[in-house]
């Protein structure tokens, strides 16, 4: 138990990707095929990270929707929000000037995982 303790300090602490990967390859290689939890742990880390590389503060998500809070100055085109507003009112709405609030039915993490890198991917200049 105290061995997976400090392996899950270090997915939260994880620098990158790379060192995500390298991660889960020690894991695999000590214990096996990871359950899904594990694997979420995972994939919520690189979320964060690729949160904290545009400029987001904050997420909260839940099966019915969530909200993204901004930093004050974050790595995101303007036109991105625009534009997500403009073609999903209905899913997305601005709740001041750092939040944005979602709502779409995702009733599982593994679906409320994809939705999220779906919608960072679209602030991510191309």
């Amino acid at each position: 138990v105290h061995t997976r303790l400090i392996l899950y300090k270090r997915i939260a602490h994880a620098k990158d990707a790379q060192e995500l990967e390298q991660l889960q390859v020690e894991m695999i290689d000590r214990f096996g095929l990871l359950p899904q939890a594990v694997k979420n742990l995972f994939q919520l880390s690189e979320l964060k990270l690729l949160a904290q590389k545009i400029g987001i503060k904050k997420i909260v998500s839940g099966s019915q929707g969530g909200r993204i809070e901004f930093n004050q100055n974050p790595n995101i085109s303007p036109e991105a929000i625009i534009q997500l507003l403009q073609k999903n009112p209905k899913l997305y709405k601005l709740d001041g000037p750092t939040h944005l609030r979602f709502s779409f039915i995702q009733p599982t993490p593994e679906l409320r995982i994809k939705n999220l890198y779906n919608l960072l991917n679209k602030f991510i200049s191309k």
